[in-house]
């Protein structure tokens, strides 16, 4: 489904963050990327989703060859890929609702996205709030919610555009040891039952356990592949 190869980043001020590396990721496959603070990890998952574009090496998906071939290209890749970052970036003055129904805007046009949204899309929205326990405070303000909740509305908001491809990044850093569990099992059943391929960044050897396929990460380097 992707397919990494040759990757390699080095930033503007010479950091090597990460030296060439080829991963594949068949379809299906619930992979960890595991390692310490300043291994690499966020770094090829935001080359996966072209947030950073490496500078050397490609990103391969399937059916459309380098997702840096086009803009086109590239957004189709973001449409059908779910990203889960540390920091929830909700919008505060807005409810959990709301917050999770812009993630249905690139289900569709620019210009469909202007008007309300169908109500389709908001049963969509109460369905993945419900999924993250979180339906009973739907109307509430996310400045209101606690850190955890708040990251719990931003898993919400990338599996409501239902994607093929899951990238979390530290999925479960704010929350409580409970919570982490419950969505390290709504991982699992995402993954088993739903067929959704995920990819996940993790210094946590307990949540790296979740995953089919562990990639031990280290100075930006491979160091070693094993499989649950």
């Amino acid at each position: 489904m992707l397919r990494l190869q040759d990757v390699a980043m080095t930033y503007p001020n010479g950091v090597a963050a990460v030296m060439p590396t080829s991963i594949s990721v068949p379809k299906g496959q619930f992979l960890v990327l595991l390692g310490p603070s300043g291994a690499g990890k966020s770094t090829l998952l935001r080359c996966m989703n072209g947030l950073v574009k490496p500078t050397q090496g490609d990103v391969f998906v399937e059916g459309h060859g380098s997702i840096f071939t086009s803009g086109r290209v590239l957004r189709e890749h973001r449409r059908r890929t779910g990203m889960i970052f540390q920091q929830h970036h909700l919008i505060g003055r807005l409810s959990a609702l709301q917050n999770v129904l812009l993630g249905r805007v690139a289900a569709h046009g620019t210009l469909r996205s202007i008007f309300p949204l169908p109500r389709v899309d908001r049963r969509i929205a109460l369905q993945s709030l419900h999924r993250v326990g979180l339906l009973d405070r739907a109307l509430d303000r996310a400045d209101q919610l606690s850190g955890g909740q708040q990251q719990l509305v931003g898993i919400a908001r990338a599996l409501v555009a239902k994607p093929k491809l899951i990238l979390a990044d530290e999925p479960t850093g704010n929350l409580n040891s409970k919570q982490g569990e419950e969505i390290m099992e709504l991982f699992t059943t995402l993954n088993k039952q739903d067929g959704v391929t995920i990819v996940q960044v993790t210094h946590s050897e307990k949540n790296a356990s979740y995953g089919k396929r562990i990639i031990h990460l280290l100075d930006g380097r491979i160091e070693k592949t094993e499989t649950n």
